[in-house]
């Protein structure tokens, strides 16, 4: 038995990831506090969605990445913690791809019921999938060390594990909203310009530090049963007299003003429960924290017991406790993002990401204010965004991305929402990627290898404002028929009105590319139609329901491509369960006149709808 019990503690200390301790610890064998150094070639501070995308993507071409996030989940304002919904652009054609679009088909696959907690754990998966990606929650950055004029390592303490760490690296990139990397001097701005320095019209006020607020969400549940609500006594007891005003829309083509929406509950997400922009956002983090606690408790019960009926037939379910931001600080880079960028569709060189949120400036009075909390103003859909707000303009090995990008206030209220956040945190993760490849800074990139950016984003499924991706020389090259000629456009979505993709019934149809000599094959890349409609894969505003949500129909559940191979069709790659959108696979190279793609099952539709099939 004492054999066996002793290869019991050996197999144990095998597999399990933590160290088992020899003897018990007292004050006299052991610290209280551990410190750790690490390294990377990228240290990427946040891990809100901007951050994930960042590291997910300099992940994938080749760097070696540390990601410190804070919380003990990822996605900052679209976690479980805040539940703020992804949004970005306003229209179909345009809709947001890339990582972010994969996370949430990862959502969709793995979470059918749409749980919060589980749509963090989709976002997690994408994270630690990557061999060259280190993970560190709950870990708060509260330092830099400075070699010159650049940054040498972030120090960084772990609440859980009581553990301090130094962590160097090369290029270090700030995705945490509120800009801790300023701590190296970087140069930032935080409040609103004068209106004047950038000749803003949209921006009545400026010159101060003011911002725009934080909001906490509730969330409702649906019930047969009416039951009065009381707020807890120190929270606030509105009144009809409290929003006794009047609510005139605007009489300017393209501008909007929104107001607190107190009158109804289904499909209401809250967002006017908001304040702070008369504090600072950071400093004053806690006592906002409490007043949007007292604004929120006494919203539900002022709607909830109003006699008019407004919140029959719903309950509080969910209240959230930890703000969400909308703005704090901003880094300057070499170029800052201004209204006129947003409104004239931003045509940059060096374009690397896009939007399509509106101007939407919110009044610093927020909830307090009588009348108008907020101003949009339209802006034309998929406007561009330069690689020139991505990096410092002062300290040569920082980047960042989200909300503390290089832009005016007015900028910002554009670019500031989770989905554009995503596409600029992809965008400075493989700017990174490939200033670690050059060897070189990223104003370098800038400089000298924007295009290889551009193309390395092109190729991972983000679309660039005003050019097309250019397909493989392999597909270029090949023979095809008429009616799959569209696939080879490079116009992985449909764009105005024109289908850009070839449907396929399963096992019927296929994409076949001929060569007149024999060519080397070694992988493909494949884009199926996941369905690009607005809002369609965020996450519900009620969340306690059994409604399922479903993969897109026509994406090609299962597939394989085949090489013909001494006049037979070889099957060089297969999968019977595929759920995304963007599909790159390698194997074994083989050498080969004609290559095709089948589609063997789809997800509910009679065919499959695909938009690029690349030979590699």
């Amino acid at each position: 038995m004492k054999s066996i019990m002793k290869l019991l503690a050996v197999v144990l200390v095998l597999i399990m990831p933590f160290t088992v301790s020899a003897q018990m610890k007292t004050e006299q064998n052991s610290t209280v506090k551990k410190h750790v150094e690490l390294s990377a070639d990228i240290v990427v501070c946040g891990g809100g969605l901007a951050g994930v995308c960042a590291a997910v993507s300099a992940a994938r071409h080749g760097s070696k990445v540390i990601l410190v996030q804070d919380r003990p989940m990822l996605g900052g304002n679209a976690s479980s913690e805040m539940r703020m919904g992804i949004v970005g652009t306003k229209i179909d054609d345009t809709q947001e791809t890339g990582i972010l679009e994969e996370m949430q088909l990862r959502n969709f696959y793995y979470n059918p019921l749409q749980r919060y907690t589980m749509w963090d754990d989709a976002i997690y998966t994408t994270v630690i999938s990557e061999p060259n990606i280190k993970l560190l929650l709950n870990t708060s950055v509260n330092d830099v060390v400075m070699n010159g004029e650049r940054i040498a390592a972030v120090k960084a303490w772990n609440i859980n594990a009581y553990t301090e760490y130094t962590i160097g690296g090369t290029l270090f990139l700030d995705c945490t909203g509120d800009g801790i990397l300023r701590l190296s001097g970087a140069k930032y701005r935080h409040g609103r310009e004068n209106p004047a320095e950038f000749n803003e019209n949209c921006q009545a006020e400026g010159n101060d530090a003011k911002t725009m607020g934080n909001s906490i969400l509730i969330q409702l549940r649906r019930t047969d049963k009416e039951v009065p609500f009381k707020a807890p006594e120190w929270a606030y007891h509105f009144t009809d007299a409290d929003f006794d005003y009047s609510i005139p829309e605007s009489t300017i083509p393209g501008m909007k003003f929104n107001y607190k929406r107190i009158y109804y509950a289904e499909d209401n997400n809250f967002w006017w429960c908001e304040f702070g922009g008369n504090f600072d956002t950071i400093a004053d983090a806690n006592d906002i924290q409490f007043e949007l606690k007292r604004i929120v408790y006494g919203i539900w019960e002022y709607m909830k017991n109003h006699p008019d009926g407004r919140a029959k037939g719903f309950e509080l379910d969910w209240i959230g406790s930890l703000p969400a931001k909308r703005e704090s600080t901003r880094f300057v880079g070499p170029h800052i993002l201004t209204q006129h960028d947003v409104l004239s569709g931003g045509h940059f060189p060096d374009v690397v990401a896009y939007g399509g949120w509106t101007l939407d400036d919110h009044h610093p009075d927020a909830f307090h204010r009588k009348g108008a909390i907020s101003v949009e103003y339209t802006v034309p859909q998929g406007f561009g965004i330069p690689f020139g707000v991505l990096y410092s303009v002062n300290v040569p090995n920082l980047m960042f991305a989200g909300r503390d990008i290089s832009a005016t206030h007015m900028g910002l209220s554009a670019t500031r929402v989770m989905a554009t956040c995503a596409l600029l945190g992809q965008a400075a993760g493989t700017g990174a990627a490939k200033a670690i490849e050059k060897g070189v800074d990223p104003a370098e990139v800038h400089k000298s290898y924007i295009g290889e950016v551009q193309a390395w984003l092109e190729d991972d499924d983000v679309m660039l404002p005003y050019r097309w991706r250019t397909v493989s020389d392999l597909t270029a090259s090949a023979k095809v028929a008429e009616e799959i000629e569209v696939i080879r456009n490079g116009i992985d979505r449909n764009w105005k009105g024109a289908d850009n993709g070839v449907w396929v019934a399963p096992n019927e149809n296929t994409i076949t590319y001929s060569w007149k000599k024999p060519v080397t094959i070694s992988g493909v890349r494949m884009i199926f139609d996941s369905q690009l409609k607005v809002r369609s894969k965020r996450m519900r505003k009620l969340e306690a329901t059994t409604e399922r949500v479903e993969i897109p129909k026509v994406m090609a559940k299962g597939f394989k491509v085949e090489a013909l191979v001494d006049k037979e069709w070889k099957n060089v790659y297969s999968d019977d369960d595929n759920y995304l959108r963007l599909r790159k696979v390698s194997f074994e190279p083989v050498k080969t006149k004609q290559l095709r793609l089948v589609v063997t099952e789809t997800w509910g539709a009679e065919k499959a709808h695909i938009f690029a099939f690349d030979a590699l």
